[in-house]
């Protein structure tokens, strides 16, 4: 960060020293020499931290890193924003000799630390977790969305946030919320079925002709499948996190939807904030004058009159002792442990991060089985053998999706080749050590799931393929090899990191996966899907957009049909 402080006090100091040694100091050469002070030390700071400090003076200069694609002033920054999102950290963490850290440079040469080896990830995750941070410009940046929650909280605050929210997650609490999710998400499914029925009857009255959605069948349309992922995940969260389904899933106009939509859309004015982060102070860079700023400033308004008044609801409820609702809202108001503001926070935290999430890793999945039409075939099979078809009367209950073998191995393999989350940054918020490597104060982290989750060493030479049967255990096999096939084969758990581990680890991922399960499942039971777009069957044909998830930077548009018996 900047020394805005410090170079300004000094400045200020050089330039009542000069007043007093003058006999005659107009308030014009005051603030000359302050300026000129101010520049030249600011100039000077630069020219140490960009140039010199990484190359001569950094105890962290002869860390192995790449070689080769580095910029003079940038570092790798240039080849990080041009390349997919966590391209070059898989490529780095494959093929530079290294032993659990390497070490890369950002925008104006700034130090990163790649965290790639069991070892160091569990210090950093586990054993001295408090030790690193969210960086400030991260959690001012996403904190106006997000609220300062569970998710972005630090220390003893992070700590009793989490005690406080843990009866929520629980499994015997997620294990009830099955049947909410099946319903929720049938109900998607028959609003997908209702959109591919008349866009199918639209195109056959026009007469327009399009020769695969012709082989494919006449109840076969083309839908963008992000935004009825979004719509889908945010009635679930609004349902299983306030007990208020929001009505997303029947109605595209919906005024939340279109607020997370529109503040989650990539923009070239956001990507000018986030560099303009690392350079200012958060309050200043959110006072600029950009469209972007005013954007976010009244999504975050809405967002807030939205959570606040569905507290206030539960809140009455509570007092008149009628509250018995399970989702996760009337669990934390019980706890007595949150007050209307952070209560506020942790909804916008599970709001935005909660159906975000899950709808990027549907669109993965999506995606994934386009590719792997013998994988989506044989996942179908089973979905109509164990499920019901929706709508038919009954729930669903946790035994039945969890009890489902390839259902869960597709759903793991999806979260581990494009986990919803691609990277995450920490600061060393105190001198610390990293697998006996001594990192000081304010060095910044890089934690890339994206990486990992694909990192030979952990998974073996067939890391980079996408194959749900690493999940899966073979007939007749002993302890040990089912032992193997519950962690994909990895030599540690630290190989998964698509949601972390240790007390900064998602706290919903219980809720997130069982969620995920119960969509997929009625979706491929319902619908085939193949690619729109032809070069998208060559993964490095898809434009990636990164940001809080990662998604196809131009949406999804997938060919659904109907397919009949279920």
């Amino acid at each position: 960060m900047v020394p805005w402080r410090g170079v300004t006090i000094s400045s200020a100091v050089v330039a009542v020293l000069l007043a007093l040694r003058q006999t005659e100091f107009s308030r014009c050469h005051l603030l000359g020499v302050f300026a000129m002070a101010w520049m030249f030390q600011m100039m000077c700071w630069g020219a140490f931290v960009v140039f010199l400090f990484p190359q001569y003076f950094s105890p962290l200069r002869k860390l192995p890193g790449p070689k080769g694609d580095d910029h003079w002033m940038m570092g790798q920054y240039p080849r990080i924003v041009r390349q997919p999102t966590g391209v070059p950290m898989i490529e780095w963490i494959n093929t530079i000799p290294h032993e659990g850290i390497i070490r890369y440079r950002g925008l104006f040469n700034q130090e990163r630390l790649l965290i790639t080896s069991p070892k160091a990830l569990a210090e950093v995750l586990v054993t001295h977790n408090y030790n690193f941070r969210k960086p400030s410009a991260v959690r001012s940046s996403i904190g106006r969305i997000l609220g300062i929650g569970v998710l972005l909280a630090e220390g003893d605050n992070h700590k009793v946030q989490r005690k406080n929210l843990m009866p929520a997650f629980a499994f015997r609490h997620v294990k009830d919320l099955y049947p909410l999710f099946w319903s929720k998400a049938c109900e998607g499914v028959e609003a997908i079925t209702d959109a591919v029925l008349a866009e199918a009857a639209k195109t056959n009255a026009d007469g327009t002709t399009d020769p695969e959605k012709a082989a494919l069948g006449s109840k076969t349309a083309v839908l963008e499948i992000g935004n009825w992922a979004s719509r889908t995940t945010l009635d679930i969260i609004g349902m299983a996190g306030m007990g208020r389904d929001f009505g997303a899933i029947r109605d595209p106009s919906n005024p939340l939807s279109q607020t997370y939509q529109h503040v989650f859309k990539p923009s070239r004015q956001a990507q000018v904030l986030a560099v303009l982060g690392l350079l200012l102070p958060g309050p200043l860079v959110h006072a600029l004058p950009f469209q972007r700023n005013g954007d976010i400033a009244k999504a975050a308004q809405t967002i807030r009159a939205t959570c606040r008044e569905l507290i206030r609801e539960k809140k009455e409820k509570l007092e008149r002792k009628q509250l018995t609702d399970i989702d996760i809202l009337s669990v934390a108001l019980e706890s007595g442990g949150f007050t209307e503001d952070n209560l506020v926070d942790q909804m916008m935290t599970f709001l935005a991060a909660g159906h975000e999430t899950t709808a990027s890793a549907m669109m993965w999945a999506v995606y994934c089985l386009c590719l792997n039409p013998e994988v989506q075939s044989r996942l179908r099979l089973e979905i109509r053998e164990r499920l019901p078809t929706p709508g038919t009367p009954g729930d669903i209950t946790a035994l039945d999706i969890d009890h489902m073998p390839y259902l869960n191995a597709v759903c793991n393999e999806v979260l581990r080749y494009y986990a919803p989350v691609p990277m995450t940054l920490r600061e060393a918020a105190v001198d610390t050590v990293i697998d006996g490597v001594k990192v000081p104060k304010g060095t910044r982290i890089m934690l890339c799931p994206w990486a990992t989750n694909k990192d030979t060493a952990l998974w073996g030479p067939d890391a980079g393929r996408f194959d749900p049967d690493r999940w899966m255990p073979r007939d007749g096999a002993d302890a040990e090899s089912k032992k193997t096939a519950a962690s994909g084969g990895a030599t540690s758990n630290y190989a998964f990191m698509t949601f972390l581990h240790g007390p900064r680890s998602c706290i919903g991922q219980g809720f997130a996966k069982a969620e995920f399960a119960c969509i997929l499942a009625s979706w491929i039971g319902r619908f085939e899907f193949n690619l729109k777009n032809k070069e998208e069957y060559d993964e490095k044909n898809m434009t990636i957009k990164g940001g809080v998830t990662a998604r196809p930077a131009k949406g999804l548009h997938v060919y659904v049909k109907i397919v009949d018996g279920w």
